[in-house]
């Protein structure tokens, strides 16, 4: 069955990753970006391309979703799956989905660190926030990542179309704000979810929790990042000395917008905001 860890580009799921890799697939809970790999990615090109689908036909890829999710369900174990995808009709289906923990980020702060990733400027960084759009898609592409369309939607869609798994109590929201600041305590409650969710008692490791508070902290993961090259790091170009470990959890980015695109924000996201506390 697969846990979805789901979120919008740039709203903390490489460190949501991190912990749960670090748990569930180390011995000591020492972190490292190789332990980063048993997390895979959906959608995939390689799953596609496994069951026979035209990657240049975007409607055949679309239609085999469920397909390609049934060849992680044949390992008859747990399966955590990243996404940045929203949960469109037909995304996926209760046989193959245990359940979702969706991490968000004050789409303020989004919007800063999206505009480094992706080298845009901040304002086209707003624009793609608030309008209707996908990744990847480039069959042809050098990187693996972008050979595959993932349909982000705009940001409040793909908030709220996560929320229905609400209704059969298989989600769990986890806000970035509290992941950065309450570590531990986020962490506890992430993994009780899951635990319940597979119908199994666990005894919490304390030995790895304290190894995984180490050595997934900024200051940490940032120097790893120097001494070595980071898997999930943007290209753009020749610009290879961008930083993916760019902005920590304590810098509040969201000050230095614009005045006129943090009003934009605001006013076509009200609704949101306020619900998650960030207006």
């Amino acid at each position: 069955m697969i846990i979805w860890l789901a979120s919008y580009p740039k709203s903390g799921n490489t460190f949501l990753r991190s912990l749960l890799s670090s748990y569930f697939f180390t011995n000591d809970g020492i972190f490292n970006f190789e332990v980063l790999k048993t997390i895979k990615q959906f959608p995939h090109f390689g799953l596609f391309k496994k069951i026979g689908v035209d990657l240049r036909d975007e409607k055949q890829v679309l239609n085999n979703y469920i397909k390609a999710q049934e060849l992680f369900n044949t390992k008859e174990s747990l399966q955590f799956i990243k996404t940045h995808s929203s949960l469109l009709k037909g995304f996926t289906n209760y046989k193959n989905t245990a359940g979702a923990i969706y991490v968000v980020r004050d789409p303020r702060n989004v919007v800063i660190s999206a505009a480094n990733h992706f080298n845009t400027t901040i304002d086209e960084s707003v624009s793609r926030l608030l309008s209707y759009t996908n990744l990847g898609g480039d069959v042809d592409d050098s990187k693996i990542a972008n050979r595959i369309t993932t349909h982000l939607t705009t940001w409040s869609m793909h908030y709220n179309s996560w929320k229905v798994l609400q209704k059969r109590n298989r989600y769990l929201l986890v806000k970035y704000e509290d992941l950065t600041k309450n570590t531990e305590e986020v962490l506890i409650k992430i993994l009780d979810f899951i635990y319940n969710l597979i119908n199994q008692k666990y005894v919490l490791d304390k030995l790895k929790i304290k190894n995984i508070l180490k050595t997934t902290s900024f200051d940490y993961v940032q120097n790893l990042e120097k001494e070595g090259h980071f898997p999930e790091k943007a290209k753009h170009g020749e610009k290879e000395g961008k930083t993916f470990f760019k902005y920590g959890p304590k810098e509040n980015k969201k000050e230095i917008l614009d005045k006129v695109l943090k009003e934009k924000i605001e006013e076509q996201l009200k609704k949101e905001m306020i619900e998650l506390g960030y207006l």
